[in-house]
């Protein structure tokens, strides 16, 4: 039996009922069993432990959207619109791929996202056996899909799909539970109706969740109605595609109507700032999506399109641009954009009552923040300097399982030297493939 005491930290719980608590926190095996402002009683025997003081632990961050593999191609192409960026730049070089890009690609992202505090991430793209060995390596959490792009002959499309189902049957509950698995049509434009029917299919047939691109650009929302005589959301309510548990990526261009949709039918959505905002694709009307009751987490994208993977970043732009085009400074504040980045995340992938805040009972995925620093001075607010002054560089150790995989800023289950080397040694190949 494992056991952790943290004395003297100051816990942001992510619990309305006491969302800031100074005091103690138990960890035992996988689980938090204490937190209280007091000492617990009686002492936890044989617990490691630590001092929390100039400490600030809350919940592991969760994002909800990327494709870690694309790490690799990182400054490649930057500037463009969608359609240009992945159609002329990131699906040739993509096409280029073979299996160690895929490694150390994703290997490179996932020290990324640890480093800067994110504990579990979802992940739609494909040589997902590999991704998921490279989690269950790292010790991170991830919500995997193989996402299928449907533009070619009826025996790839089939072949794509078998693939993905094998990886969502074989590896659903993998990795002492840290991995669970999707079903991933990549977009309506790029998938036609018929083989989405047939992802649907395999989702209730596997009993597995649903995730897609959706409504990005306007420039998609037309090419859908052009094609189907409907917008993205219409159509994939007709296809069934939110009779299953669900949740979208980006949706930045809804009808009130699609809103509603949305809210009645339960559908999630992964909100990608900095991605939309570096594609200038949109802003999302994430303040109308919160008001109607859809629940909003955050995701980073790729870092091809980012081009980072601090989810920090996220949650700062999340609370401030939808002030700037509001002119509201009261939409998204702060706890409420810190809320999107952990409890929220938490509930999109549906483990809300396993992740996304401190409380006993739930899993030790949490994080310590060094607060001995400038931007963190006055200690006042300590929501509002997360929010507005931290960021992931703030991170110093990591835990997740009750494991500890950071420490001091360091991967402790992973080489980062090598995994540094191996990416650029990929990319380098890829240039001259």
């Amino acid at each position: 039996m494992n056991r952790l005491w943290i004395e003297n930290g100051t816990f942001v719980t992510m619990n309305e009922k006491a969302p800031v608590i100074k005091g103690h926190m138990v960890v035992e095996n996988d689980r938090i069993i204490y937190l209280d402002e007091e000492p617990p009683n009686p002492l936890p025997e044989g617990a490691e432990r630590l001092d929390g003081r100039g400490l600030l632990f809350m919940p592991g961050l969760i994002n909800t959207h990327g494709h870690a593999a694309m790490s690799l191609l990182r400054g490649y192409s930057d500037d463009q619109n969608l359609q240009v960026w992945l159609e002329q730049k990131m699906w040739p070089m993509e096409g280029k791929y073979i299996d160690a890009d895929t490694r150390w690609g994703t290997s490179l992202a996932v020290i990324e996202m640890l480093k800067s505090g994110t504990t579990t991430f979802v992940d739609m793209y494909d040589r997902m056996n590999i991704v998921a060995e490279v989690v269950e390596q790292s010790g991170i959490r991830g919500v995997l899909t193989r996402g299928v792009i449907g533009l070619c002959p009826s025996d790839v499309q089939t072949a794509k799909l078998e693939e993905a189902k094998s990886f969502a049957r074989d590896w659903n509950g993998k990795a002492d539970g840290r991995i669970t698995t999707m079903m991933s049509p990549h977009a309506p434009y790029t998938c036609p109706p018929d083989y989405i029917e047939r992802i649907i299919e395999a989702a209730h047939e596997l009993n597995v969740p649903l995730h897609t691109h959706m409504s990005e650009t306007a420039a998609e929302v037309q090419q859908n109605v052009n094609d189907y005589g409907c917008r993205p959301v219409e159509h994939l309510d007709k296809l069934g595609f939110f009779s299953r548990p669900s949740f979208v990526a980006h949706a930045v261009h809804l009808h009130d109507e699609e809103i509603a949709l949305l809210a009645e039918k339960n559908v999630g959505v992964s909100h990608n700032p900095a991605s939309n905002l570096k594609l200038a694709s949109g802003i999302a009307r994430v303040p109308d999506l919160i008001r109607a009751g859809v629940t909003v987490s955050l995701g980073t994208d790729s870092a091809a399109s980012n081009n980072n993977l601090d989810l920090f970043d996220e949650i700062r732009l999340a609370a401030l641009i939808h002030k700037g085009i509001t002119g509201d400074p009261t939409v998204v504040p702060a706890y409420e954009a810190l809320k999107l980045g952990t409890l929220n995340g938490a509930r999109t992938v549906w483990q809300e009552t396993q992740l996304g805040s401190l409380e006993v009972g739930k899993k030790a995925d949490f994080i310590a923040i060094d607060t001995e620093q400038p931007h963190f001075y006055p200690q006042t607010e300590m929501v509002s300097h997360l929010v507005y002054a931290g960021s992931g560089r703030d991170v110093k150790h990591v835990w997740i399982n009750g494991r500890q995989v950071v420490s001091g800023g360091e991967c402790l289950l992973l080489d980062e030297a090598k995994i540094r080397a191996e990416a650029q040694q990929c990319f380098e190949r890829l240039l001259e493939r």
